[in-house]
Order: C-alpha cells, then structure tokens, then sequence
C-alpha cells in the first residue's frame, strides 16, 4: 500500500489509541516522533473535553491538533481553530427528558469545564477516565457563563437499548451518537469529528486523500467519509467495521501503533 502522501493522522482514542486501561502504549510515542521527522501531522478526535485529552498526552501534548467534545472544539498549541456550541434552550430541553426517564447519569460539557450533579462512586470512576476538569452543581439548569459544547448521559445499564431509543426524535435537530457502550452524546448539528477533521485539513492544507483515520465507534464514521485511509480497530462496533476501508488489531494488540509502523516503512521504503 503506498502512503508516500499521507500528511495527517487522525485518531480516535477509547478504544482505539488507548489500550483498555485508558493509557498510551510507549511504542506510540516513539512512533509519533518518527512521524514528525517525516513531516506527518498528528490529531487526536475524541468525546472526551479537551483538558481530559491533553492530560491523557502529556508526554507530547503541546505537538498535537485535539478534536475534542466529538468535534464540538479543535486546538492546536492553546488556540481555538473551531468551535460549534449548543443553544442553552434545546440543552435544557434534553436535560429535562432525560430527567424523566429515570436513573441516568448527566454531563454538561462547557468550554471551560464539564458540570455535574452526582458524586455516586459507580459513576465518578468512568466520568474520571474521560473528564479533567469539572464541577460538581445541584442543577444543571442553573449553570451559566459558559459554552455548552455537548451533552452526554452515562447509562451504566446499556446506553444503546436503555436510553437511545427514547430520545432518537433529538436527531432531527441534534447529533445523536452512542460514543461508547454507557455513553450517548449529543451536540449541535454542525459538530461532529467530520466537520472538525474537515476544519483542521483546510486549516493545515491537507487534503482527503493526504489523511489515515482510525476509530473504534459509530461516532468515528464522520472522521472515515473525509480519510483517504480509514481503520477500524478489531474490537470495533460492526456499523464501524462496515464502512472502513481497511481493519486494524484492537487497541489492547496495538492495533494503531502496527499500522502506522507499516505507513513509516512505506514512506521510508519509497524515498529510499
């Protein structure tokens, strides 16, 4: 496969750059600095805010393009390149329905930190492996000067039977996607990991065909329809796996890492 033209990378990170203890594998962070030498940019797309995700990377976390909040916000070296917030009125309408369904837990995403209504344990340990910078409010509703940049229920029964088809009407006017097996997220139309790669390859002057994109979940098919190379991670949800162009081993097996060790030696090979 030639890849003598790739000029960016974009990765998700749950379940597809990071292993399943949420850490970044050694062997990924030599591979970056061998990607750099080639002139390779390198951008991480996730639902997690952008704190969380520039934390997770530390080790070259000022070297990175983040697409944080499924798209909602990019940055790159402290500057905001793109930014889709929600209208308060239609979050406080989704705050009030799901309020009725019942034993669900609620994630206000703003721009300057996530806003939250339960300290219950069997929640904060997956909240913390996704969110940096948070607080904790009696209501919702009542949080201002801020951004909201996505919503996200935590449904630790099953998000996609549990919760997803009593609120698949928001679609019509919102982005609806299951981000993970208890996570459902919900943004503005227009904010999506798509718009957000499209954004950053105008940005850098990176086109399609010039990009490698590797997901894990169905909130990863917007960065697939803008790569010329798209990867779905082995432990991948079908629909993914579906619509990629090619597979990849699953985040425990370094499934990224091999990829992209293949895309050093191409381009090495090439310019031999």
């Amino acid at each position: 496969m030639n890849y003598s033209k790739i000029k960016l990378v974009v990765s998700d990170m749950d379940g597809t750059l990071l292993n399943s203890k949420h850490e970044v594998s050694p062997q990924f962070i030599r591979i970056f600095r061998e990607l750099q030498q080639q002139d390779i940019k390198f951008a991480v797309a996730s639902g997690r805010q952008y704190y969380s995700l520039s934390e997770r990377m530390d080790a070259i976390k000022d070297e990175l393009i983040y697409i944080a909040e499924n798209g909602a916000i990019v940055m790159h070296r402290d500057e905001q390149l793109h930014i889709v917030p929600m209208e308060k009125e239609v979050v406080h309408e989704i705050i009030k329905e799901v309020r009725k369904l019942g034993g669900k837990y609620l994630i206000l995403c703003g721009r300057d930190q996530a806003y939250i209504e339960s300290t219950d344990p069997e929640f904060m340990e997956p909240f913390l492996n996704h969110y940096e910078k948070y607080k904790v409010v009696d209501d919702l509703l009542e949080v201002k000067d801020d951004l909201f940049l996505k919503f996200t229920i935590c449904d630790l029964s099953g998000a996609e039977k549990n919760s997803l088809p009593h609120l698949k009407h928001f679609k019509n006017r919102l982005q609806v996607k299951l981000s993970g097996e208890i996570w459902i997220d919900f943004n503005d139309k227009e904010a999506q990991k798509g718009n957000a790669l499209k954004a950053v390859q105008e940005k850098m002057g990176v086109k399609e065909e010039e990009t490698v994109a590797f997901g894990d979940y169905l909130n990863d098919i917007e960065l697939f329809q803008h790569s010329g190379y798209s990867y779905a991670m082995k432990n991948a949800h079908q629909e993914v796996k579906d619509v990629a162009t090619h597979h990849a081993g699953s985040n425990d097996e370094l499934g990224v890492e091999k990829v992209l060790e293949e895309l050093l030696n191409s381009i090495k090979s090439t310019k031999a």
